[in-house]
């Protein structure tokens, strides 16, 4: 801490540097504010470090400018033109400003500092910087091929969450339908036993009352036979 603290001042003498000779704004007082963390993974493309900055007394436009301080040294980012321009950019819309990193990757996890400069005032709290943002930059995650694992396995245990499920239904109900098919076929051959059983009943009485005729006639032959010889 005490070394970022020795680079912090170093920064500021370097601002006074760099606007020495500028404006006689003399009561132009600069405040700055970054967010203390911000953390991201490699699989984004790019992400935005703000700073907010406020001023009173102060005429004119502020210069912005960025550095990285490293574990022992620093270095500048934008001051104020980018050294990278297709590494980096700054935006700028009212009192917040932001600096955009792209192509990220682990070794862009640094201290980044934000500086206010307002090149007429040669007044110290016109030129001012932030407590600097902590930016730690992570490996990739294979969020994407872990999701569609899972999918896939969600997809796997649902398919076969429903063959036992239907499995077990056909299980449950195949005897109550076999049982229920052998009642209508159980009633249907009862009905077609029972009309047998009354048609041949009533063959079986036809042809009892044919037999007994039959057998009737002759002993009425008899009779008149007997009949006439006396």
């Amino acid at each position: 801490m005490a070394s970022f603290n020795k680079l912090k001042n170093v920064l500021m003498l370097a601002f006074d540097c760099i606007l020495y000779g500028a404006g006689v704004a003399e009561q132009c007082r600069v405040t700055v504010t970054q967010p203390r963390f911000q953390h991201t993974d490699s699989s984004m493309n790019s992400v935005s470090l703000t700073c907010t900055f406020s001023a009173s007394g102060c005429s004119s436009s502020p210069q912005v400018l960025w550095f990285r301080y490293l574990t022992n040294t620093h270095q500048d980012l934008c001051t104020p033109a980018c050294t990278d321009n297709q590494k980096y950019k700054v935006q700028s819309s009212a009192n917040n400003i932001s600096l955009v990193i792209k192509d990220l990757t682990v070794n862009d996890s640094a201290v980044y500092i934000c500086g206010i400069a307002f090149s007429d005032s040669e007044s110290p709290l016109s030129k001012q910087t932030g407590d600097g943002t902590v930016l730690t930059v992570t490996e990739k995650q294979h969020s994407n091929g872990k999701l569609t694992s899972m999918i896939i396995v969600s997809s796997l245990l649902f398919l076969y969450s429903s063959a036992v499920l239907t499995s077990f239904v056909v299980y449950k109900l195949k005897p109550k339908l076999l049982k229920k098919c052998g009642k209508h076929q159980t009633t249907e051959n009862c009905k077609i036993n029972s009309g047998r059983k009354v048609f041949q009943a009533i063959a079986q009485e036809l042809q009892k009352q044919r037999y007994a005729r039959h057998c009737q006639q002759p002993e009425d032959l008899e009779n008149d036979t007997v009949y006439q010889n006396r």
